[in-house]
């Protein structure tokens, strides 16, 4: 299989087939984001000739009779047929549609058992289609796609440099709606900075409560050596929240939520783990949150935000 760098996936795609059909981000220039600094290049679009090569690769361990009988042999479960494919890349979506329509093509040409296709995207990326094209894509299986909006906080995304604003995510959040895709959003606890968390928390949820996200998977925003929201630090420019006022935040965040939705903390930023559904869970969440932050040591939580070489 052609990969490029570490591939990165939503904990919720582990049972997708993952296929690069890009590599790198678009934009690149999140001050927090230090993801796809390993690459040689800022961004780059699989061929085709890659990508049907990686589908014939991967249609042939999924699918091989002596694979099955080794893994028989094994005592292994039988390989459940794939129903979903998951484009690997910081941002697929930002493709030519006639390229998706293209890779949807090929996807069910080797697995005509797939039933969908998600990716991660920008908000820009949708904002750049029309709204006839996001319905094609939709008819072709594209849904339940991740979009790392981070927050609804004007400020702290424009600081951080995301390339688009609160008003933003509500505009094309409804096309999608429209177009009858799904998408889940990244929230990244911390973004706000020091003494704004709650804050943030209350324009985020102003403007994910405008919207219908199916997931919103939170993670806490650890700053590396690397990145460029760490020389802003050095600064003197931004500070940033303990770990305690991100679990307020957290808190004010799902008590002001009053959407339908899931929500999680998956991912290796997260120490601690906060799953439910809203709004039936809301409740016992923030009590959960509440008594963790009357009870927990800053220091030890601190520990482990320090103590992560890479997400």
């Amino acid at each position: 299989m052609h990969f490029n760098g570490t591939i990165w996936r939503p904990p919720y795609e582990a049972g997708s087939l993952l296929l690069q059909v890009t590599a790198g981000c678009t934009h690149h220039a999140c001050k927090f984001c230090t993801l796809y600094d390993d690459l040689p290049f800022r961004f780059r679009m699989s061929p085709m000739s890659e990508i049907e090569a990686d589908l014939q690769e991967a249609q042939l361990l999924t699918l091989d009779p002596l694979e099955q009988i080794s893994a028989r042999m094994q005592g292994l479960p039988p390989q459940e047929r794939l129903r979903r494919a998951f484009l690997v890349g910081a941002n697929p979506f930002v493709l030519h549609p006639r390229k998706l329509e293209a890779i949807a093509g090929r996807i069910r040409q080797y697995f005509p058992t797939i039933e969908s296709i998600g990716c991660f995207a920008r908000v820009t990326d949708v904002a750049q289609k029309s709204g006839e094209e996001l319905l094609a894509l939709g008819r072709l299986g594209y849904d339940g796609i991740t979009i790392g909006v981070e927050t609804g906080d004007d400020r702290a995304l424009s600081f951080m440099n995301k390339g688009y604003a609160a008003r933003d995510v509500i505009l094309q959040a409804s096309r999608l709606d429209e177009a009858r895709i799904g998408y889940n959003f990244f929230y990244l606890a911390g973004i706000s900075g020091a003494g704004r968390g709650v804050e943030g928390a209350v324009r985020s949820a102003e403007v994910f409560n405008e919207t219908r996200p199916r997931l919103i998977g939170s993670s806490m925003l650890t700053v590396f050596p690397e990145s460029a929201l760490y020389r802003e630090i050095q600064q003197g420019n931004w500070a940033e929240e303990d770990e305690l006022e991100k679990l307020a935040e957290l808190r004010a965040l799902l008590a002001r939520l009053t959407i339908e939705t899931r929500f999680v903390t998956d991912g290796a930023s997260n120490l601690i783990q906060v799953r439910g559904s809203l709004p039936g869970d809301r409740e016992k969440l923030v009590r959960y949150l509440t008594e963790l932050i009357e009870t927990a040591d800053e220091a030890e939580l601190r520990r482990y935000r320090v103590s992560l070489r890479h997400l």
